[in-house]
């Protein structure tokens, strides 16, 4: 059954709902109708292949400098668990997500990988956190504030700021609108069903340290610039 996302403040729904209901579809394989042109297109070859999203996906480990037993929320983390070494890096996994296959994909399957480290996946939006505060060592959110203005992902910093321990990291993404590749990603990603939002990188820095953010490092991708953050 496909429900809608529904969060605790409704503000933000309307914007929410489309990017749930666009990775929905993702996780379950479903055919996505789009124009003839868009087909066309070599990067939608290489979204149907799926060698994009390893292309383009931020490589948070290498900012987050993981230490053993640490506690780690992944904002908007997709099937995480499932496809990166957790095991390895020897952390302790938190998820949220907005994606109801991708949650319920993760809390049936992470436990068996590894009953351990996995600590579950909660619905919910990036905004809303539904955790303590100073709980986590590090906080990742890559991936997904392409997707939203700038006002929430002040939100989202805020929160991320709040659940963090002092001391605390934050690894996030942002797509660096002046790549060759930004363009037609943006159009790809309309033609799935969420909205892309070109803000230039110098207003997200700006606004991290407008909020008392530092920005301790910066990784550049194929698509997305990467930060490590502290307060």
């Amino acid at each position: 059954m496909n429900k809608a996302f529904t969060s605790q403040n409704d503000e933000w729904t309307e914007a929410i709902a489309p990017v749930q209901k666009r990775y929905d579809r993702e996780y379950r394989n479903e055919a996505f109708d789009l124009p003839a042109e868009v087909e066309s297109m070599p990067l939608f070859r290489e979204w149907v292949s799926h060698t994009l999203s390893s292309k383009i996906a931020s490589p948070f480990w290498e900012l987050a400098q993981f230490q053993k037993n640490q506690r780690c929320l992944d904002i908007g983390c997709g099937v995480s668990f499932l496809i990166y070494p957790w095991r390895d890096w020897d952390v302790y996994f938190y998820g949220q997500e907005v994606s109801f296959v991708a949650k319920d994909a993760l809390n049936s399957r992470g436990s068996q990988l590894n009953s351990k480290l996995f600590k579950g996946v909660q619905l919910g939006a990036a905004h809303q956190l539904n955790y303590e505060n100073a709980t986590f060592d590090r906080v990742i959110a890559t991936g997904f504030s392409c997707y939203y203005p700038l006002a929430y992902w002040k939100l989202v910093l805020s929160e991320a700021k709040r659940v963090l321990k002092p001391n605390g990291v934050l690894i996030f993404d942002a797509i660096a609108p002046d790549l060759e590749l930004a363009e037609n990603w943006a159009i790809l990603e309309t033609y799935l069903g969420a909205e892309v939002f070109l803000t230039p990188l110098n207003e997200i820095t700006e606004l991290v340290q407008s909020m008392g953010g530092k920005i301790m490092a910066k990784k550049d991708g194929l698509l997305f610039s990467m930060y490590r953050v502290q307060w």
